[in-house]
């Protein structure tokens, strides 16, 4: 193995250990415990070693968004885009979002800054560029096969998105964990979302 070869091997190590000793904090202590000295401490490394990897607490914030981004669209992907009713794909969309937010709960608090100061470069990110664009396309289809060439389809994705927001929201204001499955109110909230597109022509 050449130097070379053994450095990039260390300094991948040296990031993955950075990364995992953050996210215990976080899951332990909550972000605000996060901090780069805490992180240097705890792998037993100086300050400066962990600014030449990450330049400050927000980015690493960040690099978990886009984690869970990632996450959340790779599920998104799964579902198939060829389904006979389009309206099921966008239910399948609706309930895959909130598994999700069940599933990944500290992910989920990052991604949408819930408690946590916002950060303007993931707003931008291709990560969550991705799972617009699976909801996205799946209003479009719906609007399509229904024969409603009016509606707006991008203001139809944000009122999309803030309702499975919202619900996401409310539930982890009251507990820090949430039920996998949807709630009535969700699949209440999709169902009238579903209609609205198909007959508001």
């Amino acid at each position: 193995m050449s130097t070379t070869t053994r450095r990039e091997r260390e300094i991948q190590e040296l990031r993955s250990k950075i990364i995992t000793q953050s996210w215990k904090i976080i899951t332990e202590d909550g972000w605000q415990a996060l901090s780069i000295r805490k992180i240097a401490d705890a792998i037993e490394y100086s300050a400066p070693v962990i600014y030449k990897h990450f330049e400050s607490k927000e980015a690493i914030i960040e690099y978990f968004s886009k984690e869970g981004f990632n996450i959340l669209s790779h599920e998104m992907s799964l579902i198939p885009e060829d389904k006979i009713d389009s309206s099921e794909r966008l239910r399948d969309i609706a309930y895959t979002y909130w598994k999700f937010a069940s599933t990944y709960v500290q992910h989920y608090r990052i991604m949408f800054g819930l408690g946590i100061p916002p950060c303007e470069a993931i707003n931008s990110s291709k990560e969550m560029q991705r799972t617009s664009n699976y909801m996205y396309s799946a209003i479009e289809q719906v609007l399509s096969d229904s024969g409603n060439d009016i509606a707006d389809k991008y203001l139809k994705l944000k009122t999309f998105w803030s309702t499975l927001h919202g619900f996401v929201a409310i539930a982890l204001l009251s507990d820090d964990h949430i039920p996998s499955a949807p709630t009535a109110t969700l699949i209440d909230a999709v169902e009238g979302f579903i209609f609205t597109l198909k007959n508001n022509k």
